[in-house]
């Protein structure tokens, strides 16, 4: 359950018992935490472990009582998107969405295809990982989650978990 917080809208609460139970400091670093894990030492994972059954128990009695509540959240906040989206007509994530679609292609395009001065470079290949990500996410939204996401979704389903 710990694990399926991230990246959800309980993300915060999940990476705090994380931190916490490997010793760090709430605003640690993925690479801190990484390489606290790559360390650690047996009691170290009984008390992530431990952890991890404390937040399922305060999950529970919040009314989360397993990881499908969590991809619940995460369905029901995907769909209010959606529906605000039809509900008021807006253009704005249609044009962004268009915008960065244009740009990312653009910006592949001037990658493979133009000689970039060296000190170019680098601002040039974050602009292009930013964009990855941004398109990436409205491919997502568009055309929803994975087909990964989908078969657990499946998967949690028939296990009733």
């Amino acid at each position: 359950m710990l694990a399926t917080a991230l990246g959800r809208p309980l993300a915060g609460a999940a990476v705090v018992t994380i931190t916490e139970a490997l010793g760090l400091r709430a605003d640690a670093t993925d690479a801190e935490i990484a390489k606290k894990l790559a360390t650690a030492s047996p009691d170290t994972f009984l008390q992530l472990k431990k952890s991890a059954q404390e937040f399922a128990a305060r999950m529970a009695e919040l009314g989360f009582k397993n990881d499908a509540d969590l991809e619940k959240i995460a369905a029901d906040d995907r769909a209010s998107a959606r529906q605000r989206e039809v509900d008021r007509q807006d253009w704005t994530p249609r044009v962004m969405a268009f915008l960065v679609t244009s740009g990312f292609f653009s910006m592949l395009a001037i990658m493979v295809f133009a000689v970039i001065p060296e000190g170019s470079r680098e601002p040039l290949y974050i602009l292009l990982g930013s964009l990855g990500t941004a398109w990436t996410q409205i491919i997502a939204y568009y055309f929803g989650s994975t087909a990964g996401g989908q078969k657990k979704s499946e998967l949690l389903a028939k296990t009733g978990k």
